[in-house]
């Protein structure tokens, strides 16, 4: 049996506006991890197949297919080609995540890599995180679209990154462990659907939505300095700034405001939604003494599920 794992992802500063070329900051969530085990299929049983997820199958892998529209049968297909396997493994992969879907925070690149992971396990094979992020960022556009590119970054190379779209992902370390708080709203919502609807913004009128734009791409400099100097107090004022902006355009929700708010009134350095909005996640940077008062205001204010991520020092917890 061979297992492979990724982990999920939150965007600090800089969602939306990172896919028109404006930078953003990207940490992994390493406890919340999706996962992949391979094993030899039984006798009566041939082929590669691919379970959970919502899938229980065996997908057509043809390597030459023209089209594929299936997320991980993509993700096979892709890996397999570029490692010259021509016959698919006789085996199967289950998939497991603790990644809630359709909620910013990056499952479907993490299922697709631990796919893929796994997979080239299961043929001898290795592949290098640079082509692995190509293939990944691929498959992205079955979800997405016209992804960024920066789920499939953060999540294969598993390191903070400052990106900017088209160019190479600049690492960087946090100098100053600092404590998010995850508060799930509970409704799913489609990247692809806000991403397509913030685009209908800007072709309707570009020259305000490119401000709005390079207002976030600003104040993602600005964290990026902050981060620096461990500055978390700044942080969090940016991070407040770059919700205002999103809002602006009209990916927020009441649902998303409310938990912001709450995080806010309790005590949060600062708070914003994660990801494409509509719904999903937001996360508020908190000191350690304001994680039990915010947790709590969260869940008074409707959230789910609140996750506490230690990124820079101690490990996560899962509150409810």
């Amino acid at each position: 049996m061979i297992t492979a794992s990724a982990p999920a992802k939150s965007i600090l500063l800089g969602e939306h506006a990172v896919v028109y070329g404006q930078p953003a900051l990207a940490v992994p969530l390493t406890s919340l991890r999706a996962r992949a085990t391979a094993a030899a299929n039984p006798t009566n049983i041939s082929g590669l197949r691919i379970m959970g997820s919502g899938t229980d199958e065996v997908l057509p892998l043809e390597i030459d297919a023209e089209m594929v529209d299936n997320a991980l049968a993509l993700t096979a297909r892709l890996v397999l080609k570029h490692l010259g396997v021509v016959t698919p493994p006789n085996i199967t992969i289950a998939l497991q995540s603790d990644i809630p879907v359709a909620s910013g925070l990056g499952s479907g690149a993490a299922v697709s890599t631990a796919l893929a992971r796994v997979l080239c396990a299961a043929v001898n094979r290795t592949i290098d995180n640079e082509a692995l992020n190509a293939i990944i960022y691929e498959v992205e556009k079955v979800y997405h679209g016209t992804p960024s590119g920066i789920d499939n970054t953060v999540i294969v190379f598993e390191h903070p990154v400052y990106f900017v779209r088209g160019v190479p992902p600049q690492r960087f370390a946090l100098h100053r462990a600092m404590t998010l708080l995850i508060g799930d709203t509970g409704l799913r919502a489609s990247t692809r659907v806000a991403i397509d609807d913030v685009r209908a913004l800007y072709m309707k009128d570009p020259k305000r939505i490119s401000e709005i734009f390079c207002a976030i791409g600003a104040l993602v400099e600005r964290g990026r300095a902050a981060l620096a100097t461990g500055d978390l107090a700044q942080l969090g004022e940016l991070m407040d700034a770059n919700h205002m902006l999103l809002r602006e355009l009209q990916v927020s929700c009441p649902e998303l405001d409310r938990l912001i708010e709450a995080a806010r009134s309790a005590g949060a350095l600062g708070a914003k939604l994660s990801g494409g909005g509509r719904g999903g996640n937001m996360i508020a940077l908190v000191e350690h003494e304001a994680v039990e008062p915010v947790r709590s205001a969260l869940l008074a204010a409707g959230a789910a599920r609140v996750l506490a991520v230690r990124l820079g020092g101690a490990s996560d917890g899962d509150f409810r």
